[in-house]
C-alpha cells in the first residue's frame, strides 16, 4: 500500500503523523498529571480550610452557649466561600447540624466527564474539629475536600488545549502540505519533460528551479537532451550521409564500367568480328591474326587491370587471406607503379599487437587508402610517408596511423568529401579519432583506432 503512494501523499502523511502524535502526547501528558493535580490541591484546601477553621473558632470557650453557636454558624458560612472544600457540623445546634455545602465546579467551567472523574478524583479527606464551650459539648466541625472545581477546570483546559493544539497542527499541516507541492512540483514538470523526450521531442527544456537538488537534476536533464538532441541529429546526417556514399560509390562503379570496360569490350568484339571474317573468308593472313590475337591479348590484360582496380575499391584483394601488412604492400605498391616519380614509404611496427578483428583491419586500409588518394590525386607531392605502430593509449592500446606528404596542402576553402567523411565515421565508429594538421611542410592525417583483438 505504502509503495503505491506518490511523494507528496508519503510527505503529507508522515507530517500528520507527527503533529497528531504530538498532539495525542501532549494530551496524554496533561491526562496523567491531572491526578497527582488534584490531590495536591486537595490535600492544600483541607490544610488551608482547617487552619482557617482554627483562626475562626479561637476564643470560643470564652462566649456564652448562645453566643458559641453564633460565632459556629459565622465560621461555618465563612468556611463555605473556600473553594474545593465542603463543611458540616455533626450534632450541636440542630439547626446546623448535619448541613453541609458542596462546592460547585466554577464559573464557565464545562462539567468533566465520569471516566475523566473516576480516573483523576482522589480518595475523599476530611478533618474533624470538636467544638465546646465553657466545658460543654457542642458536636464537631467536618470539613471534607471537594475535588469537582478544580477536576472541572483540569478537563477545561485540556479540551482548550485539544482544540488549539489540533487547529495549530491542522494550519502546520497545511503549511508543510503547500511546501511540499511547491517543492515537489518541478518533479511533475520533470516527468511530463521526459515524456516528451521519449516521444521525440529533443527541444523540451526545464527551468531550473525549486530546491537546490531538484534544480541540479534538471539541469542534468536540460544537458542529457541537448547532447541527446545533437547526437540523434548527428545520427540523422549519418543516415544521410551513408546513403549518399553508396549512391557516390554506384556512381563511381558505374563510370569505371563504362569509361574503362566499354572501350575495351568494343575492341574486343570488333578484332573477334575481324578473326571470324578472315575465317569465313579464307586464305586469311596469319601474321595478320596474330596481330589480332595479340591486341585481343593486350586489351584483356587491360580488362583485368581495371577489374581489380574496381574490386580493390570495393574489397581490399586479399585482406582476409594474406593479412594487413600484405594488403597495404600490395596498395602501396599498385601506387608507386602508377606513380614512380613519387617517394612513397611504409613503415609498420605492431609487435605487442596481436591479431585485430576484420573491422580494425579494414579501417586502417581504408585510411590509408583514401590518405594515398588524396595524396597522389591533390596535392601534388613528390615525397609520401606512411606510417603504422601501436601504442598504449588511456582507453587501452590503439593503433596510430599517420599518412604524410610534402605537397600544397589543404585549400583555405577546404570541405571534406565523400571519402574524407566516410574516412571519419568509420574510426568514429570504432571510438577512435581523426585529425588533419595543413602547414607549409604539406599534410599530416593522424588517426587513432582501438586495437580490437580478433575473436
Amino acid at each position: 500500500m505504502w509503495q503505491t503512494l506518490s511523494l507528496r501523499t508519503r510527505l503529507n502523511l508522515l507530517v500528520a503523523a507527527v503533529l497528531s502524535i504530538g498532539l495525542a502526547a501532549n494530551i496524554a501528558r496533561l491526562v496523567l498529571e491531572a491526578g497527582p493535580r488534584v490531590q495536591a490541591e486537595d490535600q492544600s484546601a483541607i490544610r488551608l480550610g482547617g487552619e482557617f477553621a482554627q483562626v475562626l473558632l479561637s476564643g470560643l470557650n470564652e462566649n456564652g452557649a448562645d453566643e458559641a453557636d453564633i460565632r459556629i454558624a459565622q465560621a461555618f458560612e465563612g468556611l463555605k466561600r473556600l473553594r474545593h472544600v465542603k463543611v458540616s457540623r455533626e450534632g450541636g445546634n440542630p439547626h446546623t447540624e448535619g448541613l453541609a455545602e458542596k462546592v460547585a465546579p466554577g464559573e464557565g467551567s464545562r462539567q468533566a466527564p465520569a471516566w475523566f472523574v473516576a480516573l483523576v478524583k482522589p480518595e475523599p479527606t476530611t478533618i474533624r474539629i470538636p467544638l465546646t464551650s465553657h466545658g460543654h459539648d457542642l458536636g464537631s466541625l467536618v470539613i471534607g475536600s471537594e475535588p469537582s472545581d478544580e477536576i472541572g477546570e483540569i478537563w477545561d483546559g485540556i479540551v482548550t488545549q485539544l482544540v488549539v493544539g489540533a487547529a495549530i497542527a491542522l494550519v502546520l499541516f497545511l503549511i508543510t502540505a503547500a511546501v511540499v507541492s511547491r517543492a515537489l512540483r518541478p518533479l511533475t514538470a520533470l516527468a511530463g519533460a521526459m515524456s516528451k523526450v521519449e516521444a521525440g521531442d529533443y527541444s523540451t527544456r526545464l527551468d531550473a528551479e525549486g530546491p537546490p537538488e531538484l534544480a541540479a537534476i534538471c539541469r542534468r536533464l536540460n544537458h542529457l537532451v541537448e547532447v541527446l538532441g545533437g547526437a540523434m541529429e548527428d545520427r540523422r546526417q549519418l543516415a544521410g550521409r551513408i546513403v549518399s556514399l553508396q549512391d557516390s560509390e554506384r556512381r563511381e562503379i558505374a563510370s569505371e564500367l563504362h569509361d574503362e570496360f566499354g572501350p575495351y569490350l568494343f575492341a574486343l568484339r570488333a578484332n573477334v568480328s575481324s578473326l571470324e571474317a578472315a575465317i569465313a573468308a579464307g586464305g586469311a593472313d596469319a601474321e595478320g591474326l596474330l596481330r589480332k590475337c595479340r591486341a585481343m591479348t593486350e586489351q584483356l590484360g587491360a580488362l583485368q587491370q581495371v577489374n581489380r582496380q574496381i574490386l580493390e575499391q570495393l574489397r581490399p584483394v586479399g585482406l582476409a587471406d594474406l593479412g594487413l601488412g600484405e594488403a597495404l604492400n600490395r596498395l602501396v605498391s599498385m601506387w608507386r607503379q602508377a606513380h614512380p616519380c613519387v617517394s612513397l614509404d611504409l613503415s609498420m611496427s605492431l609487435p605487442s599487437v596481436p591479431a585485430l578483428d576484420e573491422t580494425t583491419e579494414l579501417t586502417i586500409y581504408r585510411i590509408v587508402q583514401e590518405a594515398l588518394t588524396n595524396a597522389f590525386r591533390h596535392a601534388a607531392a613528390s615525397s609520401v610517408r606512411v606510417s603504422i605502430a601501436s601504442l598504449n593509449s588511456d582507453d587501452g592500446p590503439a593503433i596510430r596511423v599517420e599518412v604524410s606528404d610534402n605537397g600544397s596542402g589543404l585549400p583555405t576553402d577546404f570541405k571534406s568529401g565523400l571519402g574524407t567523411i566516410g574516412m571519419r565515421e568509420r574510426v568514429t565508429a570504432l571510438g577512435g579519432s581523426v585529425s588533419m594538421n595543413s602547414t607549409q611542410e604539406g599534410l599530416v592525417i593522424e588517426a587513432l583506432v582501438p586495437a580490437r583483438p580478433a575473436i
